[in-house]
């Protein structure tokens, strides 16, 4: 039909081959075979040129909008492909937002600024059917480092270190650093529910050689730090989980072992890495950082709510 609109708007065969660039038997041809797809001429002679019939002028008509149309088509699926628009879905859980992609997202409106992003909030191992189906372009999740589920590859953003909060006239409160085994016999404070982040504490725990006793459950990291400034017991919280400490509590750094909660961007197995998801990456990257990452003041390791674990 672009050819046929071309003949009339040329006013010849020959013109309309030179503007296109094909030879005027292609044109011919062409344009006969849409004749016999109409079942109706489209074309007649009108001096040394042609001049179309009514049905010719009708198809050309409508030529010119589809023409128009896919002008429109093919201009939004390059601002797609370059980033310039699009949408992207992302899950998160609650402690990844402030530290890490808050300023990952800062960054990627910056330099995205056409690109929609859907944000909803997860449990920290809860996105990973919503990825791997396409129903989220991203999720935040906290594993081990460890086989990715089929259908899904994991990035590996950084590692959470844990810290403990203690009231202020602990006994330990006065040391630069506490070492692990050290709590095996103080009551705890459990901060968080059962699931990967529970996991590494307790994992970290067994590796000092003890299991700790929870005196209070709360599963919440706010709240856990009100139980431990009150004198009900000791608690860990990852760094990420501190970036509104609470006045009335002392933080310090662990180790013997230093558990620690691995955090990961989900991304579905085979999806194509367009600029926008590309882009989130590395703003994700860049914000989990030593430089980038939010906390209580110590630099995490990019290796890598108000629930807990959130």
């Amino acid at each position: 039909m672009q050819v046929l609109r071309a003949v009339v708007t040329s006013g010849s065969v020959t013109a309309a081959a030179e503007r296109l660039g094909y030879t005027p038997s292609a044109v011919s041809q062409q344009v006969a075979a849409l004749e016999a797809q109409a079942g109706t001429p489209l074309l007649e002679r009108a001096g040394r040129g042609v001049r179309p019939t009514e049905a010719g002028t009708l198809l050309a008509e409508h030529a010119a909008l589809i023409g128009g149309q896919v002008a429109v088509a093919e201009a939004a699926l390059a601002d797609l492909r370059a980033g310039r628009t699009g949408r992207l879905a992302v899950r998160y859980f609650a402690t990844a937002g402030p530290g890490l992609l808050a300023p990952a997202l800062a960054r990627f409106r910056r330099d995205h600024p056409g690109i929609g992003v859907e944000l909803r909030l997860s449990e920290p191992d809860d996105p990973l059917a919503e990825v791997a189906e396409g129903r989220a372009g991203l999720g935040l999740v906290v594993r081990p480092d460890a086989p990715a589920p089929p259908g899904v590859d994991l990035v590996h953003l950084l590692d959470d270190p844990y810290r403990v909060a203690l009231a202020p006239g602990h006994p330990l409160a006065g040391r630069q650093v506490v070492e692990l085994a050290d709590l095996a016999k103080e009551p705890w404070v459990g901060s968080e529910p059962p699931g990967p982040c529970l996991h590494a504490v307790l994992h970290g725990c067994a590796a000092a050689g003890f299991t700790p006793e929870v005196a209070v459950e709360c599963q919440d990291y706010t709240t856990a730090q009100g139980f431990v400034a009150a004198g009900l017991g000791v608690a860990l919280i990852p760094r990420l989980g501190l970036a509104v400490p609470h006045p009335g509590v002392t933080i310090r750094p662990v180790r013997g072992p230093e558990p620690t909660r691995t955090i990961q961007a989900a991304v579905r197995s085979g999806a194509p890495r367009t600029p926008a998801l590309t882009g989130l990456l590395t703003a994700l990257r860049d914000a989990a950082s030593p430089q980038g990452a939010a906390g209580d003041g110590l630099p995490g390791r990019p290796r890598g709510s108000a629930r807990a674990c959130r």
